[in-house]
């Protein structure tokens, strides 16, 4: 296994625990995943495997980063996590203080 199939690994091991109407922030991820960054989570969940919940992984605002995704239809992400039970306000973001996920809690 190579050095970034095993930092993407780990990525895919925080994002597995989220909790269905839980996200967790690129950035928190990243925190955990030292020394990767955001971005690098990102490109992470950009080809992770199927069974991945990658739709939990929202920006540091809490919003879908993936519309601007060619291969994902447009709204996909915010459709799978409205159908978990999160809730969106008007400019497209959620109430992080709801349904940010910590794991140490």
């Amino acid at each position: 296994m190579s050095d970034r199939e095993s930092a993407w690994e780990r990525v895919y091991e925080w994002v597995r625990q989220i909790p269905a109407g839980k996200v967790m922030t690129y950035g928190q991820i990243a925190h955990l995943t030292e020394p990767l960054s955001a971005r690098a989570v990102g490109w992470a969940l950009n080809s992770c495997p199927e069974e991945i919940p990658w739709h939990r992984v929202v920006n540091s605002r809490g919003g879908c980063s993936t519309d601007r995704l060619t291969h994902l239809p447009t709204g996909l992400q915010r459709a799978l996590l409205e159908e978990e039970g999160v809730v969106f306000r008007d400019n497209g973001t959620m109430d992080l203080t709801e349904h940010l996920w910590n794991p140490f809690e």
